[in-house]
This record gives structure tokens, sequence and C-alpha cells, in this order.
């Protein structure tokens, strides 16, 4: 197994399609390459690339361009129907006496920490353990956990009998068949790529080795110094000892000279790492320190705002939406499709545009019966989605509004919040429409992104503090992973709190 080191910025993934590139270009049949990655995002990228430069089916000609957990549910003979459910955890919470939090119905495409912060803290510690393939007493003993250890074990033998008299599965039970009896159904590869190895738990180190057993080259890309998913399980240690030949990206094409400088500042800080070198962009950037983030103007290009904790980002977003500044907040619009499409549906129609019937039919929900609709019409009836309609036919269906009204007056049960928000962000002039410039995120949340701009808040959380004392290594890893966003600009916010935060 050989192992490209990837810095950040270095190119690591691109890398790795480039071989894929070569691959098929020589004519190696494209099911005979395997590219797998521990995100779905990472695995689509790769499918897309190869499918649109040689012309290939996705579906039919890159079968195994696709996640571990994929991987293993399409080879195995689960089918999806057996795979536990939202419901499944339901019926098990009222058999077994005990409150579950509900389970979304995860994807097969789900990454692996997504499953281990399950919204039930008893399900995604047993998770934890099997693919840790450590003791579930042990695992407990480690976490912050508030339920009676006797109530996590019972969960975790009714959760095990449930399966099996059901004839049911969860993803990690996928896993560990396939990992035991791989073997025996994997097909073999010509070449093997393995993205974002860092962050490889042990159970999914084991698939790894398996498939490495059933290709003629594997190649597995990651960097040590990138491993924040510790707490999911990842066993950033097995990266690190691998034995065979690497080689490290030496070139980053993201990082200017004075942000790497504060970069390699950090990553000395390690203590377990694989050494490695690697320059960063001729252009120097900027290093400023500020007391506040409102002293910042970001009416102009990208901009990434990152705290280790979530709650740290919610007076963030208030003076986002204060100073009219369209925005993503963690994984979110800061203003909702549906208030978009309303707005701008409403402008359009009485401009003398059409729109379609699910357009004027969320343009109605935000108006109140009797001022502005004809009672009978609220929901549109006999209007299909992709009617489309003028201001006169809405007329014929019940609309009193008249075309003199802005979107503000028409919409009168649209919230007051709502309202203000637009009306900021329309003041300002941004396309509330369009995509937001501007991303407010967790550290964990921002990995794999970047930005001409970052701001980067240092305080951490009183969990986060007492990790940092156990587990330096980890925090020294997390805000690596924040410096090294920065394309241009890195802003480093003056902590509230210095005895509890972060020194840069």
């Amino acid at each position: 197994m050989y192992r490209i080191f990837g810095p950040p910025g270095t190119g690591k993934t691109t890398t790795l399609l480039n071989m894929v590139d070569k691959a098929l270009e020589s004519g190696t049949p494209p099911d005979r390459i395997a590219f797998l990655a521990f995100t779905r995002k990472a695995a689509n990228e790769a499918k897309e690339r190869a499918a649109a430069r040689f012309n290939l089916d996705p579906k039919k000609d890159l079968v195994f361009f696709r996640t571990l957990h994929s991987l293993a549910l399409t080879m195995s003979d689960i089918r999806p129907e057996q795979v536990m459910q939202e419901e499944n955890y339901r019926e098990l919470s009222r058999a077994i006496g005990v409150e579950l939090g509900a389970q979304k119905n995860t994807s097969i495409d789900d990454d692996v920490p997504s499953m281990v912060a399950s919204s039930d803290p008893i399900l995604g510690l047993i998770n934890l353990s099997r693919l840790c393939k450590s003791d579930l007493r042990e695992e407990y003993n480690k976490s912050n956990i508030e339920e009676e250890w006797n109530t996590v074990f019972h969960v975790s033998k009714c959760l095990k009998e449930y399966k099996e008299s059901m004839g049911l599965y969860d993803f990690t039970d996928m896993l560990e068949q396939f990992a035991t009896n791989g073997n025996t159904f994997c097909p073999d590869f010509d070449l093997c790529f393995l993205d974002e190895a860092q962050d490889l738990s042990p159970l999914q180190w084991d698939i790894a080795h398996l498939l490495d057993t059933k290709s003629k080259r594997m190649y597995c890309a990651g960097d040590d110094d990138q491993a924040i998913y510790r707490w999911a399980g990842a066993d950033v240690d097995h990266f690190i000892n691998l034995p065979g030949g690497s080689e490290i990206l030496s070139q980053s094409y993201r990082i200017p000279s004075r942000v790497h400088d504060v970069a390699e500042n950090v990553v000395r800080r390690i203590a377990r790492r694989f050494p490695k070198q690697y320059k960063p962009r001729s252009e120097p950037g900027n290093v400023t320190r500020i007391s506040t983030i409102n002293s910042l103007d970001m009416a102009q290009g990208d901009w990434l705002i990152l705290s280790q904790a979530g709650y740290q980002l919610t007076p963030v977003a208030h003076d986002l939406k204060s100073s009219g500044y369209l925005f993503n907040y963690r994984g979110n619009r800061s203003i909702s499709e549906k208030v978009s499409e309303a707005v701008n549906g409403w402008e359009q129609v009485r401009k003398g545009k059409e729109v379609t019937g699910k357009v004027a039919r969320i343009i109605y929900s935000y108006m109140s019966v009797g001022e502005r609709l004809t009672r009978g019409f609220k929901k549109l009836p006999g209007i299909e989605d992709n009617d489309i309609l003028t201001f006169d036919n809405l007329k014929d269906q019940g609309l009193l509004a008249n075309k003199d009204m802005i979107w503000s007056q028409a919409m009168n049960k649209l919230p007051d919040t709502d309202r203000a928000y637009v009306t900021a962000l329309l003041r300002r002039g941004e396309k509330f429409n369009g995509v937001p410039r501007i991303t407010a995120s967790t550290i964990h949340g921002s990995k794999g992104g970047e930005a001409d701009n970052v701001v980067l808040f240092t305080d951490l959380s009183p969990a986060a503090d007492t990790q940092f004392q156990r587990h330096p290594d980890d925090t020294h890893r997390i805000f690596y992973v924040a410096v090294t966003r920065a394309k241009q600009n890195l802003y480093i916010v003056d902590a509230e709190d210095v005895s509890r935060s972060y020194d840069l």
C-alpha cells in the first residue's frame, strides 16, 4: 500500500484523479479501477470527472467509485429494505422502554462522522465502539455520556437481538461483514485508490487491507496533520505507521507564505506526526489580528468564518443578518429558499412576468385570506406546480393584492424577522437568491473548504478545553485545518477568555 501525503492545498485528490485519467488512457478497464473516498462528495467528484473526460456512464462503468459504506452494501447480499430505518429505532425504543433519539434515514453514502454523531448518544457510543473495534465499556468510561452503564449495555444487547430477529442491518454491520467475508465476493482490481485515509477507523482499515490484497496496486492518500475525526473513531496512527513506500506533495497552490508561517507554527506542536515539508505560494498574503468581527468589511470577496464550537457562531449569524449579508450558516442558507422564491416571484409577476404554479402557491402562503386573497383560493385548487401563470391569471385565482404593492406589502403574513432581513439584504444590494459569498461554519464542518478570506475565532468551549488537556494533538490539528483554509487573508479574532483559548 503506497501512501501519498497531501499537505493543505497541494492537490492530493487531483493527483489521484490524474492517476485515474492516466490508467483509463492506457486502456485499463474502468470496472478494474476502484476509487474509494471517506466522503460522498469526494467519491462523486472522481466519478463525474472520469465520466466526463472519457465519455463513460457513471452508473454502469464506474461502479467502484464510491464510499466505503456504499461499497460494502453493493458487494454484500444485503438488500436496501434490510437496512435499519428511523421507524425501526422507534419500535426498538418502545419495546425496551428506553427513549432513544430519532435516527434520520441515513444514506449509504453518508459520512462516518455523521453516523457517530448520532442524535442519540447511546446509539452513537455503540457505533463508535464497533468502528474502533474496542470494548463498549472501555468507550463508555472514556466518554462524557450521562446515561448509566447498565442502560447503555441494555440498549446494546437489545439492539443486536432486534436486528437479528428482524433480519435487519445497520451500516456498521455492512462494514463488519465486508471485513470478515469480503475476500470471497470482492472482485480483483488493477488499481485501487483510497482518499482521506487519515480519517479511517480500525474497522475501515481492515477493509482497506483486504482491498490491498485484491489489488495489483493500491494508493492511499491523506494528511495526518489534518486528522480531526478521532472522536468519530479515526485511527491516524495506523496511517502514520503503515509500512511501504510514500511520497509527499511538496507545493501548496492555496496557502500564501505568511499564512504558511502561522500553519507551520501550529503543526510543529503536534507530537505524533509524519514529518513533511511543503512550499507555500509565492504571494505573501496577510495575517491580521482583530478584536471583533464587526471591524471587517465583507462587502466583497468570499469569506469563511470559523469557530471551534457551533454555539460560538450564533452572535456572528445575528450580526451578519443585521448587516444585510447573505451567508451559509452551518450548512444552510441564511434565508430559506421558500422566502426567496416568494419575494422574487411576486416582484416578477407584478412586473408582467410569469411564475409557476408552485411559486404562486408559495406566494399565497404568505398572504392573508380576506385582505390579500379570496377565501377558498389559499392553496390554489386545480393549479398544478408546472402551470404557468401571469398576474391576470392570479387575479382569476382569488388574488386581491394589486400590482402597486411591493413584496413587503402584498405578503402581509411574512414573518417580521424575514421581512426585516430581506429589507436589509436589498438595501445592501445582495442577490439573496444567489450563491452566498460568506460561510459561517465550525472548523470540523469546513474541512475540504477554502476561501480568500478566513476569520478564525480562537475561543474553546469548556468541553474542548478539557479535551485539549487530555489530547493536545487533536486540538493542534483542528486549528491547523482552520488556518490552512485561507487563500489570501487570515483574520485571527482575539479570544473573549484568553485562559480558555488556542494560542496562535
